[in-house]
């Protein structure tokens, strides 16, 4: 039988809830106050007395009136998982975001257990993306997690979307993606884009945007992780596990941890921040039945990747992809960061001498090329010594040869988007280190795909 007890106190999202003496919830259960239209749902955060709780609205308080039933449910909260998600739009509370049928059974509780350290299967394989400057200087590991790391405005949600696109028409199982904190409109513009290119189906869409409250927030994120983590453990089936945006859960947690009085920590964070990190990420975990992929765009404010919450970021993730304000001034697209990248898959034994060989090189080339910026900003390429200009040319053609046209920038750019194979990429990063092709202008490399499609394309633009 479940407890009953009434609201206490109501301070904006925390509501004090009094129950009977040796008939407290436990932390982390969710409270239901019984309302006309809906239920209001709570969520036990700690006991503030031998009588009472304080728990975290997951909805408006508005209207709460002192006094007010509430009923303990006996177990966290629950989301929908199972076949039914498959292809639709849901919230943490499991509520239909895309007018379809209500879900039913199988429901399971979102605070759950990581699998046991035995039980992790490490990851040692390549994803490829079809994105080259990824799948060379830092490939994304299968059954990993990876980190998109950019301030605002630099195509942290755009190159994630075109992740979506190509990984979801190359891949066999589901994809699950997490909308945390971010805007509405991207919201509806990713779920169209799913359905008209035909994807929707194996796609399941969590949501839990910048206008709900910190609570949903805050939640959102495990709720999508116990719907991938159901297609792993029950299906077996590999999972693709997409984020947007992992800060904006730090985020809440801040805010939720300054409701409940709780001292602030390092600017201004909350002081479980490391424990709100690791017990998500540690969740999203690879086991011998079927691997979880991760791919987690991550808010960097002010462009300070010291920031504590991305600091501690850091810690869980295989690969890193730093997007860069520069590169994105220059038009470098995708704007990632070729230098400060890099991915712990970048093993010979792993991707194989060959494409170590070439990462290696082309890091060797393009940071010749950044140390010498200001001596070319200054004298010239002509005040060179012959070695150092000849690597500062190969650096701006591979430079450019990274950059990419993309599926979802289509009807912005009219460039038809590419996708590129490891193998091209590595063919074509090495005829251009080689200096195969010095002969060539350096625009001729910028915004295409493989090495045989640029030069098709500059022997057409040839008079």
């Amino acid at each position: 039988m479940s407890s009953v007890g009434e609201v206490a106190g109501v301070q904006g999202a925390v509501v004090e809830v009094r129950f009977a003496e040796g008939q407290l919830p436990a932390p982390n259960e969710a409270l239901a106050v019984r309302r006309p239209d809906e239920d209001l749902l709570l969520e036990v955060i700690l006991h503030s007395g031998p009588d009472r709780v304080r728990a975290l609205a997951l909805g408006d308080t508005r209207g709460l009136a002192l006094g007010a039933e509430v009923h303990a449910t006996g177990s966290p909260l629950r989301v929908p998982v199972g076949p039914q998600v498959k292809g639709r739009v849901l919230d943490l509370l499991g509520r239909t975001l895309d007018e379809g049928e209500p879900f039913g059974e199988p429901r399971w509780p979102i605070h759950r257990a990581s699998p046991e350290l035995a039980q992790h299967d490490p990851a040692q394989r390549v994803f490829e993306t079809g994105l080259k400057v990824l799948d060379l200087l830092a490939p994304l590991p299968r059954g990993g997690n990876t980190g998109l790391f950019g301030g605002a405005g630099v195509g942290k949600t755009v190159l994630m979307m075109e992740l979506m696109q190509n990984t979801v028409h190359f891949h066999q199982g589901v994809s699950v993606f997490a909308g945390v904190g971010e805007r509405s409109r991207e919201a509806r513009e990713l779920w169209l884009e799913m359905r008209d290119a035909g994807v929707l189906p194996n796609v399941v869409l969590v949501y839990g945007q910048m206008g709900e409250t910190p609570g949903v927030r805050y939640r959102t994120a495990l709720a999508a992780v116990t719907v991938a983590e159901w297609f792993r453990d029950e299906a077996r089936q590999d999972v693709l596990l997409f984020v947007d945006n992992t800060f904006r859960f730090v985020q809440a947690g801040n805010e939720v941890s300054g409701m409940f009085g709780r001292p602030p920590s390092r600017v201004g964070y909350q002081p479980t921040l490391a424990v709100d990190v690791a017990q998500l990420q540690e969740r999203i975990a690879s086991t011998a039945t079927a691997a979880i992929t991760s791919v987690q765009a991550i808010y960097v404010p002010a462009d300070d990747t010291t920031d504590p919450a991305v600091a501690e970021l850091f810690n869980h993730l295989d690969a890193f992809v730093v997007l860069s304000r520069e590169a994105a001034s220059e038009g470098l697209y995708p704007a990632v960061d070729p230098l400060r990248s890099s991915s712990g898959l970048l093993d010979p034994a792993i991707v194989g001498e060959r494409h170590a060989r070439l990462a290696a090189e082309a890091r060797r080339v393009l940071a010749k090329y950044e140390e010498l910026r200001d001596v070319i900003a200054l004298m010239g390429t002509d005040e060179l010594a012959p070695a150092d200009r000849e690597a500062v040319f190969r650096a701006r053609r591979l430079r450019r040869f990274l950059t990419q046209p993309l599926r979802v920038t289509e009807s912005f750019t009219g460039r038809a988007g590419a996708y590129v194979t490891v193998a091209e990429t590595l063919d074509g990063t090495e005829a251009i280190l080689a200096g195969t092709y010095d002969h060539l202008p350096e625009q001729a490399f910028y915004m295409g795909g493989s090495l045989p499609q640029l030069l098709e394309r500059q022997q057409a633009a040839t008079p």
